[in-house]
């Protein structure tokens, strides 16, 4: 309850390690405006908001002049770096679309570190707020050409560190014409016109309401005698007595106490800059120091990543090395199994060489054995011919025997037509004389049918009635007697010729089978080419 707003400043700097404390403050907002907690009077007796709990900004309340030269511990930095982005994006300070482009591949550089296209693939910024809403539609682009845009100029930022990103970003933003400016709405005295009083780290400005970029009229610290306000009205006496004073009014008397005292804050930091033995505003010393540790720190940057470089470069050759060895023990165990696949393949030639000379000599066996055949195929070549010889002279013997048979059996066979001839006389004849002799043959009883005639005897026909006759005439009983005699000779003739017919038919035939049998054999040729044996049969036949 007792605390003042310099207790409670002080703790907020202690807690986040801050020792350039002149730039900043503690903002509160009261009746739809801000006001600073003065550092002299205790908090609840200010105009705080009776909230509980009471809500205070932790802000920049006066900007350097020049960051890189002002700003030494990194956390002040940071501190403005938030700041100053945030006022971007809100459009609290104005920027060109091309700047803000560049401050935005600065911010990514602070918050990502060094690009790497592995990691930091398309879409990954797609979450982050970079560009003010204002430059987003000035445009008809779509986010991944921004994001595109921004990862061109974010690629280049290569090797810059988050504190040094950040600085750069502070150097373009100082450039700008809002930075570090505060405006409040003015009215002049004679016209009432309406107005914009801009206070920064280098002077009071003033604008037109409509263009807060260029000023009218600017009033430099240097060049300011004395500032003062009566309530609603504010004076501002320029230091040549020749220049008219300079008087406006504000709305409420709150606005001049802020006004009042955001000048006499920006004055007084803007005269110990000019001090040479400006400890607080120009620490040489602690520069020169932070510069050290920055080399210094770049010095152990570059050697930890020449040694991940070559830690990199030992485990790719380690890497290396194992697949060589991968390779040499793969090579090594196919080296192996083509030795025992040759081992095998010799002895499986080894052995075919055995089995091939096995067969060269079972084919020069054979070849010796046809030889051998062939001989006796020529001896018997030479038997057969002569047996086809002797063949051939028995056949003439046995065709002209055959003619021979053939003509004894035609003399036969006019000898049997005229023993015919004369049967057939006689039996007219012997008719004849049964006839004249006895008339009364018919009245004999007939006897018993005699057996048939042979084949050979089937065209004599005898009168059975004749046959069992007694004969009583010497005559012509020797007459039959004699018939009878020829006709059994005949018989017999008749029957030897023809066993004699049979017996050349089946010696003709017998001839003929081994004529054929004989003059047909085959005749094998041996023939040899690399190695392999090939045999031909050629039938060779004879006729005759």
């Amino acid at each position: 309850v007792k605390w003042k707003g310099k207790d409670l400043f002080d703790l907020v700097c202690r807690t986040v390690g801050l020792r350039e404390t002149w730039f900043f403050g503690l903002r509160y907002t009261i009746k739809d405006t801000y006001a600073w907690l003065k550092p002299d009077k205790r908090v609840l007796d200010q105009e705080v908001p009776k909230d509980s709990p009471i809500t205070f900004h932790f802000l920049a309340k006066f900007f350097p002049e020049k960051v890189e030269e002002e700003l030494v511990q990194e956390i002040t930095q940071h501190l403005f770096f938030l700041q100053v982005k945030k006022q971007i994006l809100e459009e609290e300070i104005l920027c060109s679309p091309e700047a803000s482009v560049l401050l935005a591949s600065y911010a990514v550089q602070a918050k990502y570190g060094d690009y790497d296209p592995n990691f930091h693939k398309p879409g990954f910024l797609a979450q982050d707020e970079l560009l003010p809403k204002r430059v987003l539609m000035q445009y008809q682009m779509t986010a991944d050409m921004w994001e595109e845009k921004i990862t061109a100029w974010y690629a280049e930022h290569r090797g810059i560190a988050r504190d040094e990103a950040e600085m750069e970003y502070l150097k373009i933003a100082q450039d700008l014409e809002m930075y570090g400016v505060s405006y409040f709405a003015i009215t002049q005295n004679k016209r009432d016109t309406d107005l914009l009083l801009g206070v920064d780290a280098q002077g009071l400005h003033i604008y037109s309401p409509n263009s807060k970029l260029s000023p009218n009229k600017s009033f430099p610290w240097s060049g300011i005698r004395n500032i003062s306000y009566s309530e609603k009205e504010f004076t501002i006496k320029p230091l040549d007595k020749k220049k008219d004073v300079f008087k406006f009014y504000s709305s409420q008397l709150r606005v001049n106490k802020l006004i009042l005292q955001l000048c006499i804050g920006n004055h007084d930091l803007f005269m110990r800059r000019r001090r040479v033995d400006s400890v607080e505003v120009q620490p040489k010393e602690e520069k020169a120091r932070k510069k050290m540790e920055r080399q210094i720190l770049a010095r152990e940057k570059q050697m930890r990543e020449e040694a991940e470089r070559a830690k990199e470069e030992m485990e790719r050759r380690l890497f290396q090395l194992q697949d060589e060895a991968r390779l040499a023990n793969e090579a090594l165990l196919r080296s192996e199994e083509t030795a025992d696949l040759l081992a095998e393949k010799a002895q499986i030639a080894e052995e075919e060489a055995k089995l091939l000379a096995h067969k060269a000599a079972e084919a020069e066996q054979e070849r010796q054995r046809l030889e051998v055949t062939a001989l006796k195929t020529k001896e018997e070549k030479r038997l057969m011919e002569q047996k086809m010889r002797e063949a051939e002279q028995l056949a003439v013997k046995l065709v002209e025997q055959s003619e021979r048979r053939l003509k004894e059996a035609d003399h036969l066979k006019q000898d049997l037509t005229e023993a015919k001839d004369a049967e057939r006389r006689a039996k007219q004849k012997l008719l004849e004389i049964t006839k004249t002799t006895y008339p009364l043959i018919a009245a004999y009883s007939a006897p018993p049918a005699p057996p048939p005639p042979p084949p050979e005897a089937s065209n004599f026909s005898y009168d059975s009635t004749s046959m069992r006759l007694d004969f009583k005439d010497p005559d012509m009983k020797r007459l039959s007697m004699e018939i009878e005699r020829e006709r059994l000779e005949y018989m017999e003739k008749s029957k030897h010729l023809q066993d004699q017919l049979k017996e050349l038919k089946s010696e003709i035939e017998s001839l003929k089978l081994e004529e054929h049998r004989f003059y047909e054999w085959p005749h094998r040729e041996t023939l040899s080419r690399g190695g392999h044996t090939q045999k031909r049969s050629t039938l060779f036949t004879c006729q005759t």
